[in-house]
Formats: C-alpha cells, structure tokens, sequence
C-alpha cells in the first residue's frame, strides 16, 4: 500500500473489465487498509458500565466544589461528557432506561414498556422481569418481604426471575455472541431489574436480596453459586451496618439544604426518620434490609459486590473483552422518599461520588483504566417534589388514578354507552386499561368510547395528554416531541388502551399505601435528561452540547469494539467516543 510500482501511461486506455477491476481492487485495498488499522488499535480488557439509578443530568455537577477528585470529578474533566442526553421515551421508569441503555432500543422494541404492565391473557399484573421458570438459588429470597418501599418488587406474582421478556439482544450479548462466549459478563445491583437488563440473555446477574440480606441470582443464570458468591453471603454483608446510621460526610452547616433537614412532603419509611442521623438499628428489624436500600449503605454492598466480582470472575485478565454493569440504586430510593432538593439527597450524591471514586480506583489498579473504556449514564432523571416546588411558587401537585372511574365524567360516559360496571381495569402507570367487560363487549362503539373517555381526561386536573393505543397503531398523530416519545413507548402486546401523560411537576405519590415525596415517569425534560459519559481507553477530554440519546451508547460500544448492534438497535454511534480511521 506505500504505492504502485508502475502506471499505465495516460494514453493508453484500458479495456473496459481492466479497468473495473483496477477499480475494484484499488476500492478494496483501501477499505481494507482503513479496516486493519481501525481493528488492529488495542482493544480494552473490560467495558464498564455504571448506571446511577435516577441520576438527573444536572446533579452531578450541582455539588461540584464538594466532590472527590476520582469519582464523578475524574470522569468530567477526563471522559468525553454530553451535556444534553436524554431518554426519547415517554416512561421514564427503571426497567425502562436501563433495557433502554442495554439494547439502544426504545420500549416499543424492547418491550419493557413499565416497570409493571396488565396482561390480558393471565388476568394479572406483570412484573417486568418476573419468570416462574427460574427460581431463586436462595431459599427465603423471594419478593414477598421486599418492604413498602418497592412495590413494584411486591406486586410480581412469582419469584423467579430472567430476562426473558426483554425483546431484542443486548450489547453485551452482542459481545458474548461475536466470540463464541469467550468474554465474560456481570452485572451487579441492588435492583433485580437494575442487574438482569444490563446482563442480558448470555451473562450473569447478581442482586441484593433484602429477605436474605444477600447478594442472589436465579436457575436461569446458574444451578449453583461461586464459592466465591457463597463465601461473601456468609459474610452477612448487610450486618456490617447494624448499631451503625447514615451520617452526613460534612458539617450540616456546610451543605446547600443544610438549613431544611425536615420538611412535611418527606416520608418517614417504618421510623427511618426524617432528620440526620438516620439510624439503621441492631439489625434485627424486618424493615432494617429496606433502611439499607434507601441510603447509601446499598451502595456500598454493591460496590463491594462488584469489586469481588471483579477479582473471583478474573475480568479483564485475558485477550477477550469483558463486561462487568454495576447499577447504583440508592439515588433513586432516596430521591423517592426525600425529594431530590433535600439534605439527604445532596449526601447521598457527595457518598455515591465516592462509591464510584472506589470502584475506578479499583479497575485501574486490577486492570488499568487506559485498559477500561468506561460509560455512566442513567436509567431515567426525576422531578422535586411538589412541596419544594410549592415553596418557591412554582405550581405543582399529585395526581390520583383511582378516583377517575368515580368522577361524574367517568359516570356520565359509562350511562351512555351503556356501561354498568367497572370502567377501568386498572391503572399500572402509564397506562389506563379498560376492563374486560368492556372490551369483550362487542355492542359498544369502541373508538367512539376511547375518544370520550380521551376527552374528558384531558381535562382531568393534572393531565397534559392521553393518547389511545388505537390511534398509536394507525399512527396518525401529530409530530411533536411528546407524541414521539409516547410512541416509543408504545408496544402492541404490552401497553395499555390509553396512555397518560401529566402535566409538568404533577405525578403520583401514592404508592401501595406509602406517601413518597416524588415520583419519575414522565416525558418531561426533568426525567428524561441524564448524564453521558465516556472516558479511559486512552479517550481525550471533551464537552459536547449536541443532543443525543439513550439509544446511542449501545450502538457506540458496539461499533467501538467492531460488532453487529444490538438486535433492536436503532441509536446512532457517538463519533466523539469512536477512534478516529485512517483512510
């Protein structure tokens, strides 16, 4: 390729097929010069991917000046950071995102359209990942005693759990299936959903157990735990915080929300208190598990986790790239229960700044972080609370699905197409399910019933938008940004017959029975914007102001490491992040 040996001269012409076929080659030459030397540059050992659970774009640099120098610090002033990501879906619930960020496929593709969704063939309520055919390994380990906190975990009818109705491939299935399985994939978290999305179909999920106070996995990954798994249970990880509490890292004068510790919208879950410190008891308590969860003590039990993983899994140790997720929870239990604007929540992200400052401190010295190409992302962003909002005049409120069959709209719709019982099935958010009555009854003018029932709820305080699944399949909607969003959202099989989109700054608080102070879910900009970051594998520093999406970091590591995209790919790869080729 360092030139030709010889030229035809210039009048002399070629035959035809000569000259096709000079062509041809010289096209292949080239393409495969630019091939070998974009595969031929170093692959790195590990992909890591981190993913803060309700980690709004704007939070990690909200506390700049009280940050590490090697968590959130190290990966903007050293990563290439999109300052204007966001999630293109209109749900923005956890399994979402991170199916989202697994596969850079929207719901309508990936199929995990909310973190529960009504099925009408079983009569019942879904929970995103639950899979009777595969058991836990651990006895005692089941959702029945996962505390008021979760119920989403509470309301899965079964105990095991897979991947199974995640749709498409993952990357890191993409990754396993290039090299006949020779790269190794972890994923780790305290969320069941936060681990098995980001393992995908081939890899190995591990997450926190709060009836075992363990570390746990199902028969789809395993018929029996590492010794290494089984020699960390029996540690009792979860003990290491009884007698023990959440105590701020700085004087409390020196803290933005340091001056409003109690505020009456945040909840107080089975006497964790509302004030510093928060105190985690002997250990004894069925509610001690759950204190865990919603502090930073979870995680710390899965960066620990992660870091054993790490060593006992031997990532990164051999020619082929591996994949180690590790999926931080507490932001989002303590966004839940204390509002994102509170002094909790502003400890908790200086603690999680450290969880991450460890575990990269960890992998550079296990495998070296120009040998890691790093992404933290997040599953979806969240709204303050309506009482925080409230007291700076800003207009906000909460939202209640149940009463909507009792309002005299409702009733006025049900007298006249004849309705006499129940309206609405449920509301499993974000979506309004008509009853079964209902929809088996083939005397009633269906699209007539939707477009009444649309109306009237438009008008419902706390509404912005419903959209009928019947309008989604024929697809005539207008193209604006909220409509986009809500058909990525949509999937025929799983979404509901109306989705709900409300207003700005008003959603549900109730959960089972618990009040929490603020709740994502939505389109709006507060819960779709998260932060995007690459960095190590020798990447420069960069900021870059475009907006981009979710569904490109798949589409980027596959494209990075030379694969097929996911299966239900439809991103586009980040060129910032890819090495530059030479033509």
């Amino acid at each position: 390729h360092k030139g030709s040996q010889g030229q035809m001269r210039s009048n002399v012409r070629m035959p035809i097929w000569v000259r096709s076929s000079a062509t041809l080659a010289a096209m292949l030459a080239t393409a495969s010069f630019s091939y070998a030397q974009d595969v031929s540059r170093p692959q790195p050992k590990l992909i890591l991917q981190i993913t803060v659970d309700q980690l709004r774009g704007d939070l990690p640099t909200r506390y700049y000046g009280r940050l590490g120098d090697g968590g959130f610090r190290y990966l903007w002033e050293n990563g290439v950071v999109y300052r204007n990501a966001h999630h293109a879906h209109a749900n923005t619930e956890t399994i979402v995102g991170h199916a989202t960020l697994a596969t850079g496929a929207h719901p309508s593709a990936h199929g995990m359209v909310g973190n529960l969704w009504f099925d009408r063939e079983t009569g019942f309520t879904t929970y995103n990942v639950e899979d009777p055919n595969y058991r836990l390994l651990t006895e005692g380990a089941d959702v029945d005693e996962e505390a008021e906190i979760d119920p989403t975990q509470r309301a899965a009818r079964s105990e095991g759990r897979s991947p199974a109705a995640i749709l498409v491939s993952t990357f890191s299935d993409e990754l396993r299936t290039n090299n006949s399985g020779q790269s190794k994939v972890v994923a780790v978290s305290v969320k069941d959903r936060g681990a098995i999305s980001m393992a995908g179909h081939t890899g190995t999920a591990y997450w926190f157990s709060k009836a075992s106070g363990g570390f746990v996995t199902s028969t789809y990954y395993l018929k029996q735990y590492p010794d290494w798994v089984s020699d960390f249970n029996a540690q009792k990880p979860a003990q290491q915080f009884a007698n023990t509490s959440w105590d701020l890292l700085y004087d409390q004068s020196s803290y933005l929300f340091g001056q409003t510790d109690d505020r009456e919208w945040e909840t107080d879950v089975a006497g964790f208190g509302r004030v510093f410190p928060h105190q985690y008891g002997d250990g004894t308590s069925r509610y001690f598990t759950t204190w865990l969860t919603l502090s930073p003590a979870g995680d710390k039990l899965v960066l620990d986790f992660a870091k054993q993983a790490l060593v006992e899994e031997q990532l990164g140790e051999d020619a082929s790239t591996d994949y180690l997720s590790v999926s931080f929870s507490a932001t989002d239990y303590v966004g839940h229960v204390f509002g994102p604007s509170s002094l909790e929540a502003e400890d908790n992200i200086l603690q999680v700044d450290r969880r991450i400052e460890e575990l990269l401190a960890y992998v550079d010295e296990k495998i070296g972080l120009e040998n890691t190409l790093v992404v933290l992302s997040a599953d979806h962003g969240g709204p303050d609370s309506p009482g925080y909002l409230n007291s700076l005049g800003i207009p906000a409120g909460y939202v209640d699905p149940d009463s909507w069959d009792k309002d005299s709209a409702i009733t006025r719709i049900k007298d006249q197409f004849g309705i006499s019982g129940e309206l609405f099935e449920t509301y499993s958010h974000p979506y309004l399910y008509f009853s079964t009555e209902v929809k088996d009854n083939n005397h009633i003018d269906h699209e007539a019933l939707e477009a009444a029932v649309i109306e009237e709820l438009s008008m419902f305080k706390g509404v912005s938008l419903a959209v009928s699944s019947a309008a989604l399949r024929r697809g005539n909607l207008p193209d604006t940004h909220l409509y986009r969003s809500v058909v990525n959202n949509f999937h025929s099989k799983r979404s509901g017959d109306i989705f709900v989109v409300f207003e700005a700054n008003w959603f549900i608080n109730d959960f089972d029975g618990l009040t929490v102070a603020s709740t994502h879910g939505s389109p709006w900009n507060y819960d779709t914007f998260v932060p995007i970051v690459f960095a190590g594998a020798g990447l420069h520093a960069q900021t870059v102001d475009r907006r981009v999406h979710t569904v490109d970091i798949a589409p980027t590591l596959s494209s990075y490491l030379n694969l097929k995209p996911p299966s239900g790919a439809v991103g586009t790869p980040l060129r910032e992040v890819l090495p530059e080729v030479t033509q």
